[in-house]
């Protein structure tokens, strides 16, 4: 049946028998399935030309949608299970996410033309007799989207939840702040975007590429765009995740307001939002006055982002640069106040700030592993990406863990060794490599275990200028990442991938369907190549390290 990802339990009919669907299907909806019975009618009503009116008082509808609490038992609260037969189609969830995975399965076994946006002449559609049975293994399955390096229109990003819906993928990690782009509107505070959202040019490739685009680059999301984000997600079932970014990677907000910045040691009122890739020196002032702003800009986006489907807010915590810090008077005094030893304990006081903050206010912190460094409260979350060395220390201390190692799961790495590849950046990972990814890392203890929450792959955009390369190098590798996440995969080493890939071929034609740029199996088209334009491969690495 080519399903990605993998159902838990598939037992088709050994006769090949099919359930031919005429004209005008009707639908039979439960109580709490109406959310899914909108999807369906949307989305299949588009492929097909189906209406799928209700059901006659008394009729046998030819699909039908319940949920069933007690489903729960054997596979988990976002589980599913369909039947196709001679009386049609039965689609039972767990719970409304569960339903709608299932209605994922189902539009898959319909064949590529369900993704369409219009039906197209002489198509019949009909689904083979089978038993499904199928749920997660992890609770977060998610894609981190940068589109602070590179900004993407909310149009694109909302297809993205789509595209992470059909994948039965559920957290859309959205890196909103960097120190090229500030995307998210903050009302009290205009220049963030009036000035934060815009650069002047872009680097062209890697930092070490002489090449530059002259096209000044932004945009932003205004506060209504993100919370119809937040919503369209939420009907598909996907949890939007706000990352802003504290202490360093915060040149774009001290651009637009230098008081933010270290003052005493640069003059911050020349800065402008940055051009150029890589580890920016410019970090953010260890003042009582810095810690309001930041909670000015955290208390508009708890607004924007409801608990009930953002329970996480990440604070990034990554890569800050201390010789600011170690120059200026106002951090070492600062440092002497607080008693925390040096600049790395102030980074932590930065941190474990936002984290009680957030904490009062219901919310849980999440950030990057180096957020580890000078211990956190019990409720904050660790997003694992130098390794697994983080993601086993915090787990290990009893904090949740998502794993993004940056060795397996970095879509924006290279696929292969190849010369044709675009801007090749860092490890070769190709499409079996992150099939034979494994979250939960064989050192942890079963308590520990306990404390993966999932995984996630980052996308970062540094040499991705728009939505057809970013399609290029999540595609075709996100389908393997979102069946390691969903299905209870043997061990790596034991994974078929050749079935794997067999059943991508099937995929591939749905992926064309819904218009996806990705990277074909035979290397790159010419028009995805990106000759003369440097990269970053890992200098030494063997091909798949």
């Amino acid at each position: 049946m080519d399903l990605i990802p993998v159902p838990q339990v598939a037992v088709p009919d050994g006769d090949g028998r099919r359930l031919v669907l005429g004209p005008g299907p009707v639908l039979d909806t439960g109580p709490g399935t109406e959310g899914v019975a909108r999807w369906l009618r949307r989305e299949l009503g588009s492929a097909t030309g189906w209406s799928l009116p209700p059901a006659a008082a008394g009729a046998r509808a030819d699909v039908r949608l319940r949920i069933d609490p007690d489903r729960a038992g054997e596979l988990g609260p976002e589980s599913y299970g369909i039947t196709v037969g001679a009386d049609g189609v039965e689609l039972t969830g767990a719970s409304p996410a569960g339903l709608f995975w299932g209605a994922q399965t189902l539009r898959q076994l319909l064949g590529p033309d369900a993704y369409r946006k219009a039906p197209l002449p002489g198509r019949t559609w009909s689904l083979p007799y089978v038993d499904i049975a199928d749920g997660p293994r992890f609770g977060w399955r998610g894609l981190m989207l940068d589109v602070a390096r590179h900004f993407l229109p909310k149009d694109a990003v909302l297809r993205y939840v789509d595209l992470l819906a059909a994948h039965k993928l559920n957290v859309l990690h959205l890196h909103l702040t960097d120190d090229q782009g500030w995307r998210v509107e903050i009302k009290r505070y205009p220049r963030l975007t009036e000035v934060g959202a815009w650069r002047s040019r872009s680097r062209w490739g890697h930092r070490a590429s002489p090449l530059w685009n002259e096209t000044p680059h932004g945009g932003f999301y205004t506060q209504d765009d993100l919370r119809e984000i937040v919503a369209y997600a939420a009907e598909r079932h996907v949890r939007v995740v706000p990352e802003i970014d504290v202490p360093g990677h915060s040149q774009a907000a001290i651009a637009a307001y230098p008081e933010l910045g270290n003052t005493d040691v640069v003059d911050t009122a020349a800065l402008e939002v940055w051009d150029d890739w890589g580890i920016n020196e410019n970090v953010l002032a260890p003042t009582e006055a810095v810690l309001r702003f930041y909670e000015g800009v955290f208390e508009e986006l708890l607004e924007v982002f409801p608990a009930e489907v953002s329970p996480f807010v990440h604070v990034g915590g990554d890569e800050c640069p201390k010789a600011q810090w170690k120059a200026s008077g106002v951090a070492q005094a600062r440092i002497a106040e607080l008693g925390v030893g040096g600049e790395d304990g102030l980074q932590s006081w930065f941190i474990r700030h936002f984290d009680g903050w957030l904490a009062e206010r219901g919310r849980r912190l999440i950030g990057w592993d180096e957020i580890l460094e000078g211990g956190l409260a019990p409720g904050a979350a660790v997003s694992s990406w130098r390794g697994y060395a983080g993601g086993i220390a915090a787990a290990e201390a009893g904090h949740d863990v998502v794993m993004c190692p940056e060795q397996q799961v970095y879509l924006d790495h290279r696929q292969t060794d190849g010369e044709d590849e675009p801007m090749p950046i860092g490890y070769v990972r190709t499409l079996e490599d992150v099939y034979r990814f494994e979250p939960v890392p064989p050192k942890l203890s079963e308590e520990a275990a306990a404390h993966v929450l999932g995984a996630q792959a980052n996308v970062w955009t540094e040499v991705m200028e728009d939505q057809s390369r970013v399609d290029y190098q999540v595609f075709p590798r996100l389908a393997a990442f979102a069946e390691v996440v969903w299905s209870r995969l043997p061990l790596p080493e034991e994974r078929d991938h050749a079935d794997f890939e067999a059943r991508m071929t099937a995929h591939y034609r749905r992926l064309d369907a819904l218009g996806v740029d990705y990277r074909p199996p035979g290397g790159p088209l010419p028009w995805q190549r990106r000759p003369g334009v440097l990269g970053r491969p890992i200098e030494g690495a063997p091909p798949n390290v």
